[in-house]
């Protein structure tokens, strides 16, 4: 068996497109929905990802804002510009890059952005109304998630479904937006006993642990659908040779950059024994962003009636 390849980045690309054009009717009326993304620092990786989400916004016929603040940025000061944001009547999503630094606490300032421009779907509010199937923004990862298995036509009622990580940006709302769809789901984590045993009874199997290639054959369970949330990096030659055999493609990255990028699951594994598996990168990392445009829209149209 070789398992078909989800291509997020083309169905992120059809989502993009029609946020587009569903924008073109709130912006001919004079209404240009605002993303603001707030940076504490200058990590190379967040700015760069910045980066990507304003360029993504305009593309998209939105309005964007990136606003870089001094890694000594502090307590008050980072309140007081985030209260100047939820003022702001042009802007109608707020996304604060994590993470913060270490004298900034992320919990403290999720919750100060206000809940109807709350774009990643962090705020209580927005998770209560994630728990109890009211409408509101969902995290970004797991609603691209969903997206990808619905245009691929991938069948998520009556599944058995295994999310591995339960954190609170991706594995707690990821299994909640599956079972929400009628899936049985299981969460695992590192205090799981068996994990092999345990993610084995996935029919879909979602990775979000953030340890490169952690899940192997033994976790899969034969023609699951494998999505692989994870960004890690290979260092060594011996891992990409490992993780990816003799990929001419992989090889040259290794040999260009001194690294290659590989998910939480084993690609060769995962292409051996799985019916569908989201490639590291190209597969939910545009989702991503996708859908945080998606969220800004209709926060938009919420907002403002």
């Amino acid at each position: 068996m070789t398992a078909r390849i989800l291509d997020g980045k083309r169905v992120a690309q059809e989502i993009r497109d029609e946020i587009k054009e569903n924008a073109k009717p709130l912006v001919a009326k004079g209404v240009v929905p605002g993303l603001a993304a707030v940076l504490v620092g200058e990590d190379a990786a967040s700015k760069l990802y910045v980066g990507s989400k304003t360029k993504a916004s305009v593309e998209a016929g939105l309005f964007s804002e990136a606003i870089v603040l001094p890694l000594e940025t502090t307590r008050e000061e980072l309140g007081v510009k985030l209260d100047e944001l939820n003022a702001r009547d042009d802007i109608d999503a707020i996304l604060l890059q994590l993470p913060l630094p270490g004298h900034l606490d992320a919990e403290e300032f999720l919750d100060r952005i206000s809940p109807e421009k709350d774009v990643d779907g962090f705020h209580p509010v927005s998770v209560g109304k994630l728990v109890q199937k009211r409408s509101g923004p969902r995290p970004c990862t797991p609603a691209g998630i969903m997206e990808l298995l619905r245009r691929e036509k991938i069948d998520v009622a009556g599944k058995r479904a295994v999310v591995v990580g339960r954190s609170d940006i991706v594995g707690k709302p990821m299994a909640m937006l599956l079972m929400h769809a009628n899936a049985t789901v299981t969460v695992c984590h590192s205090r799981t006993r068996d994990l092999p045993a345990v993610a084995q009874e996935g029919e879909i199997l979602v990775a979000a642990m953030g340890r490169p290639a952690i899940l192997r054959k033994e976790h899969i369970r034969p023609g699951a659908v494998v999505i692989d949330v994870g960004m890690n990096r290979a260092n060594t030659l011996e891992q990409v040779k490992d993780f990816f055999g003799n990929d001419e493609k992989r090889l040259a990255a290794f040999e260009k950059r001194g690294s290659t990028l590989v998910g939480d699951v084993h690609p060769k594994d995962a292409m051996e024994v799985a019916s569908a598996f989201t490639p590291v990168p190209g597969g939910v990392g545009p989702l991503t962003i996708a859908m945080l445009l998606s969220n800004t829209l209709e926060l938009a149209k919420v907002r403002r009636g």
